[in-house]
């Protein structure tokens, strides 16, 4: 049975820091790209930061500089590591898992940043 269960989200002050985790399971995790994609309330889910099998990053430009995605095939997770972080970052934020035409989908995790 595959499974993503993201961690780590919560409420934070902006300029504030937040690190989401998101474990897999059932599917070969090491040679899949994994990443993060985000959704607010009324707007589509759009990639934040994904990491390939030979660790190559990428980015949407509203979080260059600010967020890293990370992984570690040992323990089958991938992370999200977000600082300096700003009101138009609160979202829903969903880990995903890709290999060609196979797309698994975590259920989310929740960030807001308000003051």
């Amino acid at each position: 049975q595959v499974q993503l269960v993201e961690s780590g989200g919560g409420l934070v002050q902006p300029g504030g820091s937040l690190r989401l985790s998101c474990v897999c399971s059932g599917f070969r995790f090491s040679i899949f790209t994994v990443g993060w994609y985000r959704q607010a309330p009324g707007k589509q889910r759009d990639l934040v930061a994904a990491i390939t099998s030979a660790d190559r990053t990428r980015y949407a430009d509203s979080v260059k500089g600010r967020f890293t995605i990370s992984r570690d095939n040992a323990k089958n997770t991938v992370y999200l590591q977000m600082n300096n972080l700003k009101p138009e970052d609160t979202a829903a934020y969903y880990c995903n898992g890709k290999l060609l035409s196979i797309e698994y989908w975590g259920q989310g995790s929740q960030v807001t940043v308000s003051s």
